[in-house]
């Protein structure tokens, strides 16, 4: 099983510093998993339903408080770009949907929400954190993920870039290597914290495959490549990927004769 925390931020993605915002978009996006799925409201939620906008899908639960907090924000978000744009609360509580429904009726929320099982998450490669946001294009494809909370300027900077609105913005594009879905960590020849400088092509090539292979043991559900992606600053991984390459450095320097 994955462990779904509440975050404040972690990822890579858009930000913004010294006053400059920097927008950052997939540059090949893949399209939205297909889903269809029947909202708090009984309406069905697909993304075939959102052609031609711009859309915000939001991994979010009652019991998160960065969730909670970021909530008013998207509500300001789907009102001001109501035509265009479509937000949808997913949420992952477990237990009786009641509970959420209130949530929503006392929140305000302007946006539809419905509540996802673990097996939904998984279509998104699962959710370790919350909140977790996916942004799509106009033509539903995934363009960028958020974990944690994050600035709604931010937000807002890569909606109107989607929609070829005006943005005080600059614009970066990067290759998915798993910050957007975890199985795209087989493309990553480098990982985070990792040190394969030492190694031959080839004996690089078998030491991602193997990373790509192995779980991690930290509890994450992910593989090594995927929780080194995910979670830089987890030990677990650092420590296994570190052996790991140590041991091929020392056969490589020592080969059999």
């Amino acid at each position: 099983t994955q462990r779904v925390r509440s975050s404040l931020a972690a990822g890579t993605g858009s930000s913004a510093q010294n006053g400059i915002t920097t927008i950052r978009f997939v540059r090949n996006p893949e399209p939205l998993p297909n889903f269809a799925l029947m909202g708090l409201d009984g309406q069905i939620l697909s993304p075939a339903e959102w052609q031609g906008k711009a859309v915000l899908l939001n991994f979010w639960a009652t019991w998160c408080p960065p969730c909670r907090e970021e909530i008013p924000d998207l509500i300001e978000l789907q009102a001001k770009y109501r035509d265009r744009l479509q937000i949808v609360g997913l949420s992952v509580d477990e237990g009786s949907p009641d509970a959420v429904k209130s949530f929503v009726q006392k929140a305000r929320m302007n946006y539809p929400v419905a509540v996802v099982s673990p097996e939904f998450q998984a279509k998104f490669g699962g959710i370790l954190g919350l909140p977790t946001s996916f942004v799509a294009d106009t033509n539903g494809r995934v363009v960028q993920k958020h974990v944690g909370l994050r600035d709604p300027s931010l937000y807002e900077a890569e909606i109107r870039a989607l929609l070829g609105l005006p943005v005080q913005a600059k614009i970066e594009t990067f290759e998915d290597t798993g910050q957007i879905f975890f199985t795209n960590a087989k493309r990553a020849t480098e990982l985070p914290g990792v040190d394969l400088s030492k190694l031959t092509p080839e004996r690089k090539l078998a030491v991602l495959r193997q990373f790509n292979e192995q779980k991690c043991t930290c509890g994450c559900g992910l593989t090594l490549a995927q929780c080194r992606i995910n979670d830089s600053s987890c030990a677990v991984s650092r420590a296994t990927t570190t052996q790991i390459v140590e041991k091929i450095a020392r056969a490589q320097a020592s080969p059999t004769k």
